[in-house]
């Protein structure tokens, strides 16, 4: 084989590696957590933005945010619903779920259809209420 020819397999091998890196760094936030087989605890801070005030909340997730005193986060905003969404842990990967709440969940601004993959620095609005995610790590 010509050295030419040898060049242009191995540019064709990296051109298709490229591919496979770009597709799994491309992949969907969305998903079912439920269909995630192993179950790894993770400890989630948030920062709430809640009637004017401010204050840190620390909690492991599965965690349900609403008005409802059995939810962990129990927030005292009207426009919440008593259960309106829960945080949810699959793989080490944390969710946000809208429980069908009157008035919608809201991540980075944009309303909840499905379960959705939650990062550090996201914002997720439950009525007027802002969470801000400060941090999400494995609870040990």
């Amino acid at each position: 084989m010509t050295f030419a020819a040898q060049m242009r397999i191995g540019t064709l091998e990296i051109t298709a590696m490229l591919a496979a890196v770009a597709l799994v760094a491309a992949r969907p936030r969305g998903g079912n957590p439920a269909e995630i087989a192993s179950l790894v605890p993770v400890k989630a801070v948030l920062r709430v933005i809640e009637l004017g005030r401010e204050r840190r909340f620390e909690g492991l997730c599965p965690l349900s945010i609403g008005r409802d005193s059995s939810c962990e986060l129990v927030l005292a905003d009207i426009e919440v619903s008593r259960k309106h969404a829960r945080l949810e842990a699959a793989g080490g990967v944390v969710f946000v779920r809208d429980l069908e709440s009157s008035n919608g969940t809201f991540l980075n601004g944009r309303r909840l259809k499905s379960a959705i993959e939650v990062r550090e620095g996201d914002e997720i609005d439950v009525g007027t209420t802002r969470l801000i995610v400060e941090q999400l790590q494995p609870w040990t």
